[in-house]
């Protein structure tokens, strides 16, 4: 008789070597699919004690014997902006609830892991021997650090390096979302706009240029805000004024864009009334708040099913592309007044 007993401890590979006078290693290849030097009557033994006794194999364990782990991870920045909050997120929540999904339908696992260390993620991916990564929110040399580090593919959100074999960047046409946003705002009669970021690199300078460029010869302005929340709002306070002299704001994204919605009704101004507000990315929250926010859509569901099959692609060896940029449309909604006269 078995020595555990089911529903009070777990069944072990031990467990049922000791019941069927077996070694360890006898029944772990039997249950791991190494049969070829194992009787088939030795076989039929252990699969029908298996049954039999309830025992629940560890999938980790089973996978990385396999030497094929079905495992991708998902390796997340946590950038000191997010103050801990990283998963929490608009962009990166939807990202990775997109990436979720298509890992499943391709048949593999995800896991995640949030880090500002690039060598964690050498450690990360080597210790689960993952079939590959989707990286989010790193810089230049981190990707060029991790390239040389590991050999397993990976893939970039939104990456700024020059193109490097065996890594792909999936990035958005960034300069077109804020194009069309500069021509939204020109059509509906905005003279005088400004353009607000947490820095002036990468994907920020290029919405905000795209953005200048559409404008043409109306002059675009640029304000630089704190990373962290609470100097925002003393920011906020100490520029109100000069804020409303505008008749436009574009906020390179739309957290920033609802927080600064959120501020200047709690001062009584009034959207799009007092001024009008622009975000980017399309988030869930744009068609909650009040009023529902015009903005940038990217999709994100595209993006995952992007980076997934080209993570099977590299794995195969027949990936070419390097880099991916997808194409964004701007979203019309309340957040935007159309202007009948010079303010």
């Amino acid at each position: 008789m078995m020595k555990r007993e089911l529903g009070n401890e777990r069944v072990r590979i031990s467990d049922i070597a000791e019941e069927l006078g077996l070694s360890t290693a006898t029944v772990s290849n039997v249950i791991h699919g190494k049969t070829k030097k194992i009787s088939a009557e030795t076989v039929k033994r252990v699969q029908e004690q298996v049954e039999k006794s309830g025992y629940i194999p560890s999938m980790a364990g089973i996978l990385l014997a396999q030497n094929n782990s079905r495992i991708i991870g998902i390796v997340v920045n946590d950038h000191p902006k997010y103050e801990g909050r990283v998963l929490e997120d608009a962009f990166i929540a939807a990202s990775v609830n997109a990436l979720s999904k298509e890992i499943d339908l391709a048949g593999y696992f995800m896991m995640i892991k949030v880090t500002t260390q690039w060598d964690e993620i050498v450690r990360f991916a080597s210790m689960w021997n993952m079939e590959g990564l989707v990286i989010i929110g790193f810089c230049e040399q981190d990707y060029k650090k991790l390239r040389d580090a590991m050999h397993i593919p990976f893939v970039v959100y939104d990456g700024y390096f020059q193109e490097t074999p065996k890594i792909c960047n999936l990035t958005i046409d960034n300069y077109d979302g804020g194009y069309q946003v500069g021509n939204y705002l020109k059509q509906m009669g905005h003279k005088k706009i400004l353009c607000l970021s947490d820095n002036f690199t990468c994907m920020d300078s290029e919405r905000i240029n795209g953005c200048a460029d559409a404008m043409g010869d109306i002059l675009v302005h640029f304000m630089q805000i704190p990373i962290r929340k609470k100097e925002r709002m003393q920011f906020y306070q100490d520029r109100e004024g000069k804020i409303l002299e505008y008749t436009a704001v574009f906020a390179v994204s739309d957290f920033y864009a609802i927080e600064l919605i959120y501020y200047l009704q709690g001062k009584g101004v009034q959207i799009p009334e007092d001024i009008s507000v622009i975000g980017f990315d399309d988030s869930p929250l744009c068609s909650y708040c009040i009023p529902a926010l015009t903005t940038v859509k990217q999709d994100a569901a595209a993006r995952a099913k992007n980076a997934v099959a080209i993570l099977q692609n590299l794995k195969a060896g027949t990936e070419e592309h390097i880099i991916v940029k997808s194409p964004v449309k701007l979203v019309k909604r309340k957040s935007v007044k159309k202007l009948l006269y010079r303010r």
